[in-house]
């Protein structure tokens, strides 16, 4: 599902160059919840960032769903990233002034699809994370436990075979990051969707099928 083959990055300015990754391989099989972990600064969020077609590496190549994403477009790459991948954010990433249905919709947009099933799709992605009474209510009416439920509904509407998670419970409480765990791993079993996860949190990585750790911008495990 996810290759990433002799994947560097660089970053250069006139006077530096730091290497945020250095000889990457990896290979997430479908189905797979993965985690990595490392400390900060080791290239995790840039790791995620390549497999999310955010950033492109410096060398290497990267094959998503059996496509190879390298030498793709901007246009190839928008409309892969939307179809293909959904995302799961630290801070949630909400936009205040929209319901939460609505929020949910937004990933539906690009793809021009109706008003009744963007709502249909939405609702139904609501009741995978238990908030189907929550639709009408707008993100400052929710916790911060609730708010997630959102943005991981929002991943999950357009049905995309990866969801890639940055820290999905980094800004919560325990209860409530083992309830999205709950949910991340209730996905992952029953719709098979491959998951990544970048955490700090080595009672949640364990909680995953496999555990990959980084170090300077390399896999050490």
């Amino acid at each position: 599902m996810i290759e990433i083959q002799n994947v560097s990055k660089a970053y250069r300015t006139d006077t530096i160059e730091t290497i945020a990754l250095h000889n990457m391989n990896l290979s997430v099989p479908s189905g797979e919840f993965l985690s990595i972990m490392g400390p900060s600064g080791c290239g995790k969020s840039t790791l995620l960032n390549i497999m999310g077609l955010i950033d492109e590496p410096t060398e290497g190549t990267v094959s998503l769903a059996g496509e190879q994403i390298t030498g793709y477009n901007g246009k190839q790459i928008a409309r892969f990233r939307n179809e293909q991948l959904g995302f799961i954010f630290q801070s949630f990433h909400l936009i205040n002034d929209l319901s939460v249905a609505d929020n949910v919709e937004l990933p539906l947009l690009y793809r021009k699809v109706g008003s009744k099933e963007r709502r249909r799709l939405a609702l139904e992605a609501l009741a995978h994370v238990g908030l189907s009474n929550r639709a009408t209510h707008f993100p400052n009416q929710l916790s911060g436990g609730q708010k997630q439920r959102v943005a991981i509904a929002r991943a999950i509407v357009g049905r995309p075979n990866i969801i890639l998670a940055d820290e999905p419970t980094g800004n919560l409480d325990s209860h409530m990051g083992d309830e999205i765990m709950d949910i991340l791993l209730k996905l992952n079993a029953d719709l098979g969707t491959t998951i990544v996860m970048v955490t700090h949190d080595e009672r949640m990585a364990k909680k995953t099928h496999r555990l990959v750790r980084l170090s300077d911008g390399e896999r050490v495990s």
